[in-house]
C-alpha cells in the first residue's frame, strides 16, 4: 500500500541520513508532566515527517509475583482485541496509514510503541488506534488461548537448549527469592495455571497514567505533544505508582552449580551482582569491562582464551544494571572437556584485571571506540526514544547523552582500578556449567533446574551488541 510504501522510503532514509543535523551534538531533551501524573520526554526532530512514540511502564517480569510470565503474556495480548476490533482489524488499521504497533516486556518495564509518519490524516488515525489499543483492550479468550500454547511450547523447547538451562540456573542461584529471578516468559506450571482474570488484573495495576513514562520524538512541536501527552493521559487510569523493587542482597560466598545435559559443549556463565542505575561507579566499571570482556575481538578474555588458547569460540562480560543490582556476567562457551580450563584461564584473568587494571593503550583505545560509535547510536528518531525513555524510566540526568563522552573520557586508569577492586569479588562468584558431566561432578539436583529464569532479552544467545541494545550493556563479540 502507499502508505507503507512511503514509511520503508523514510525508514531508509533514516538509515543513511541522521535525524539531527550534528550527530555530534545530543538532542535537548524536553520534560513535564500530565495533569493525572504521566511523565513525559519530548526531542522535537522536524528533519523527517516521521513520529515515534514509546509509552514505558514499571510493569515487568519483576511485578509477575506469584504469576509467572503474567507481564509477558500482558504485553503479548494487547493488540489482540481492542473496543470491538479483532487482531486482523488492529493490524489492518495500522498497516493502512503504514504505522508499525510495538509491544514487549522484559525484567523491569514493558512497553509499548508507535512509529508513524506526520502525515496529517495518516498520523491522526494511528494515534487513534494506538490509543485504543492501549486503553480498551479486550483480551479476547481465543488468542489467549493460542498464546499461551505458544509459550508452553517455547518453555518446552527450552528444555533442549543448554545455552537457556544455564540462564535460568544463574539467575534463580544469583537472586533467590528476589523479584529479579522471577522468569520473563514464566514456567510450565505458572503458565498453565494464569487465566484472563489475572491478565486483566495486572493491566488494570500497571498499565496507569502515574506508572507510565512516555518517550516523544519526531515532527511535532512542543503544544502538539502535550495535546498528544494529555490525550493519552487521559485514556489510561489514574492508578499508583509501582511500589519500590526491593533491594538485591550480594553473593556472600562463591558457588559452583554443574547441571548435566547430553551437549558436545558446556556453557558457563560466571558472575555476581554488579550495580544499578545512577550508580556513581556506573561508567567507570562499564569502561573497565570495555577493556576486559566487552570489546569483541580486542578484549582481555577474548585474547587470552580464544585466541592464545583455543578453548572458546565465544567469551564476553557485561555489567547490566537496573533499578537495584543487577549482574554482572561473564559467558563462553567450550567443549566439555575444556569447560574446567576454560573457567580457571577467565578466572585468573579476572584476578590479573583486578589487580593490574587496563593498561593506558588499551584505555584509550576503548575510549575511542565507546565515544567514537556513540553519535551514530543516537542519530535516528528510534535511538533517540529509546534512550530518552531510558533516562526517564530510570530518573536519570536530562544531559545524560550529553555528557555521556565527557564522562567517559575523564576516567583515568586508577579510577577503573579502584571500583573494580571494590565491587568485583571473584572470591564471591557463582558459577553455572551446563553441560555432559564427568562421573561425579554433577551438583545434586535439588534446585539446580530451577522455576526461574532470566528475561530472554536480558541475557541473549546472541550477546549485546552496543549500548542501544540494553542501554549502556557493554559490548560482546558478535561471532
Amino acid at each position: 500500500m502507499k502508505h507503507a510504501f512511503l514509511l520503508r522510503t523514510l525508514l531508509l532514509m533514516g538509515l543513511l541520513i541522521p535525524t539531527f543535523h550534528n550527530v555530534q551534538a545530543a538532542p535537548e531533551i524536553q520534560h513535564w508532566s500530565t495533569q493525572n501524573g504521566m511523565k513525559v520526554y519530548f526531542v522535537p526532530a522536524p528533519q523527517l515527517p516521521m513520529l515515534d512514540l514509546e509509552l514505558v511502564f514499571a510493569g515487568g517480569s519483576a511485578r509477575d509475583g506469584d504469576k509467572a510470565g503474567v507481564a509477558m503474556l500482558t504485553s503479548s495480548m494487547l493488540d489482540k482485541g481492542a473496543d470491538g476490533m479483532n487482531a486482523d482489524q488492529i493490524a489492518e488499521a495500522f498497516e493502512s496509514v503504514g504505522a508499525q504497533f510495538s509491544s514487549g516486556s522484559g525484567m523491569e518495564r514493558s512497553t509499548v510503541g508507535l512509529r508513524t509518519v506526520t502525515l496529517p490524516e495518516e498520523k491522526q488515525k494511528a494515534i487513534k488506534t494506538w490509543l485504543t489499543v492501549l486503553g480498551k483492550p479486550t483480551f479476547p479468550e481465543k488468542d489467549f488461548k493460542r498464546i499461551k500454547k505458544q509459550a508452553l511450547i517455547g518453555l518446552q523447547a527450552e528444555k533442549q537448549d543448554p545455552g537457556s538451562i544455564a540462564s535460568k540456573a544463574f539467575y534463580q542461584h544469583l537472586y533467590g527469592d528476589h523479584p529479579y529471578a522471577s522468569p520473563e516468559n514464566g514456567t510450565e506450571e505458572s503458565i498453565e495455571t494464569i487465566t484472563l482474570d489475572d491478565l486483566k488484573n495486572f493491566y488494570e495495576k500497571h498499565y496507569v497514567a502515574k506508572n507510565a513514562i512516555l518517550a516523544i520524538v519526531g515532527d511535532i512541536d512542543r503544544k502538539e505533544a502535550e495535546i498528544l501527552a494529555e490525550s493519552l493521559s487521559t485514556t489510561l487510569a489514574t492508578g499508583e505508582k509501582a511500589a519500590p523493587i526491593p533491594p538485591v542482597e550480594p553473593l556472600k560466598e562463591a558457588r559452583t552449580v554443574r547441571i548435566d545435559f547430553p551437549s558436545s559443549q558446556s556453557h558457563v556463565y560466571i558472575g555476581q551482582t554488579g550495580n544499578k542505575r545512577g550508580d556513581k561507579d556506573y561508567f567507570t566499571l562499564y569502561l573497565g569491562n570495555h577493556v576486559f570482556g566487552g570489546s569483541g575481538f580486542t578484549s582481555r578474555l577474548m585474547k587470552e582464551v580464544r585466541v592464545k588458547r583455543g578453548l572458546s569460540y565465544s567469551v564476553y562480560s557485561y555489567f547490566l544494571p537496573q533499578r537495584e543490582l543487577g549482574p554482572y556476567l561473564l559467558g563462553l562457551q567450550t567443549k566439555n572437556n575444556q569447560a574446567d580450563k576454560a573457567i580457571e584461564v577467565a578466572r585468573d584473568e579476572l584476578k590479573t584485571f583486578l589487580q593490574q587494571g587496563p593498561s593506558e593503550k588499551e584505555l584509550e583505545q576503548s575510549k575511542k571506540n565507546i565515544t567514537g560509535g556513540f553519535p551514530l547510536r543516537t542519530a535516528s528518531n528510534s535511538d533517540i526514544v529509546s534512550y530518552i525513555a531510558m533516562i526517564g524510566f530510570y530518573g536519570l540526568p536530562l544531559d545524560y547523552l550529553d555528557t555521556f563522552s565527557d564522562t567517559i573520557n575523564n576516567i583515568t586508569r586508577a579510577d577503573i582500578m579502584d571500583a573494580w577492586k571494590r565491587r568485583v569479588h571473584p572470591d564471591k562468584m557463582l558459577t553455572i556449567v551446563v553441560g555432559k558431566q564427568e562421573a561425579g561432578t554433577t551438583a545434586r539436583a535439588g534446585k539446580a533446574m530451577p522455576k526461574a529464569s532470566p528475561p530472554p532479552l536480558e541475557i541473549p544467545a546472541n550477546k549485546p551488541q552496543n549500548e542501544k541494545d540494553t542501554q549502556e550493556k557493554t559490548a560482546a563479540p558478535s561471532g
